[in-house]
């Protein structure tokens, strides 16, 4: 079944945080102890993900109804805040093209950089896509623990 992309809306929230979830448990599991991941992700909801929705910051990936991965720009940061894609379908490009996405959603939004905090995990990911280690760095979990993490940036092509 193809991959469709659409904006995420607020009514998405629950969905979007269950994947996201699921994809650290999985996907995080070979670079952060046992005990990291179940602080991280038994973790809330931030506001800040609902007010990035409703500012139109969000962009989901569908397998027919289903959401296979979603992105979200925090245009305010210039960041990418997240880049899920459902474990069941890692592999097939689907955060490639989120995350191209993404990148135009800033473009069309003035932003010409952008900046992350990636998982130990994702750097290859976004290595891959172009982004440029800075340097690594203890990313301050909203939780209170502290992850391991590499500082990133991109320089945007124009459109």
């Amino acid at each position: 079944m193809p991959i469709t992309l659409r904006p995420a809306l607020p009514f998405d929230i629950d969905a979007l945080w269950a994947l996201r979830t699921v994809a650290v448990r999985v996907g995080c599991a070979t670079h952060y102890a046992p005990e990291q991941i179940a602080v991280w992700t038994a973790s809330p909801v931030p506001d800040a993900y609902a007010a990035m929705l409703v500012a139109g910051g969000g962009i989901v990936a569908l397998q027919g109804d289903i959401i296979a991965g979603y992105a979200m720009l925090d245009a305010d940061k210039q960041e990418v805040d997240a880049v899920f894609v459902d474990p069941a379908l890692a592999g097939l490009g689907i955060g490639k093209r989120l995350l191209a996405a993404l990148e135009q959603l800033a473009r069309q939004r003035g932003i010409v950089r952008l900046h992350l905090s990636a998982s130990l995990n994702a750097v290859p990911f976004y290595r891959a896509a172009g982004f440029v280690a800075l340097r690594e760095e203890a990313y301050a979990h909203p939780s209170g623990i502290s992850l391991a993490s590499v500082a990133m940036k991109k320089v945007l092509a124009a459109a």
